[in-house]
């Protein structure tokens, strides 16, 4: 195989959403292995209530996801052969994500990546394989954009028709301002434009408009019940 991914699934991705997107992932790449990490159980969506549950002794599986990285990179290291190890977080799987590489001592082989959610720290950001994802809706058949993306009063276009953590990652600092040189962005389809869409395109290539609705009556619960419903993974960080 020529790749180990690692991803992490957002704040209440469950095993079936991880099962659907790992699914897609492997039919989309047999070169690939792929494992899939649901949401901890009982973890609030903030970064430190992810990060500590995942690492309880008993429950969490930091332990273990460390130690199968270290037997890896013990292969890699016998090997002519290396294998680049994706580390992924999306959204507050971020935290997860960050926190297990920065639990590595070795990085050589590593690829760290965010997907619209907390940014890694400096010295992951210093990386230079390091990568910072957003989505944002196209641009280029104008007669699809939706009201959402037309700016309101304050607001910089920048901000517009963009997933959801570019600019709100309340109590943290959002992607616009931390995600540095790293950052960059995806072209989701044109009806993909409200921000809740825009942030599980980037795992979810069907995510849109209609499969992932969003009202401001909808609670955080029933839109992330939504992200991953028909799955056909996003794997456009994941080199040829």
């Amino acid at each position: 195989m020529s790749a180990f991914v690692l991803f992490f699934g957002g704040w209440r991705a469950t095993p079936a959403d991880m099962q659907a997107w790992k699914g897609s992932a492997k039919a989309q790449r047999k070169d690939v292995d792929f494992d899939a990490i649901p949401w901890p159980s009982g973890a609030a969506p903030g970064a430190s209530s992810a990060v500590s549950t995942f690492k309880e002794k008993k429950t969490g599986g930091y332990k273990s996801v460390i130690d199968d990285i270290h037997a890896m990179q013990y292969a890699n290291a016998q090997s002519s052969n290396v294998r680049k190890i994706y580390i992924v977080g999306h959204s507050s799987g971020c935290a997860i994500a960050n926190a297990v590489d920065e639990g590595l001592t070795d990085h050589t082989d590593v690829v760290l990546v965010a997907l619209d959610g907390f940014a890694p720290n400096p010295t992951q950001l210093a990386r230079p394989d390091t990568q910072v994802w957003v989505a944002r809706a196209s641009w280029f058949n104008f007669l699809s954009i939706s009201t959402t993306c037309i700016p309101q009063k304050g607001k910089q276009v920048d901000d517009i028709c963009i997933s959801k953590n570019y600019t709100d990652m309340k109590n943290h600092p959002p992607l616009k301002k931390y995600g540095g040189s790293r950052l960059k962005v995806h072209y989701a389809a044109s009806n993909c434009t409200n921000p809740w869409a825009l942030h599980f395109s980037l795992v979810n290539c069907a995510a849109n408009d209609t499969t992932v609705k969003f009202t401001q009556k909808m609670t955080a619960e029933q839109i992330v019940a939504q992200g991953y419903t028909p799955c056909i993974a996003n794997l456009i960080w994941l080199r040829p």
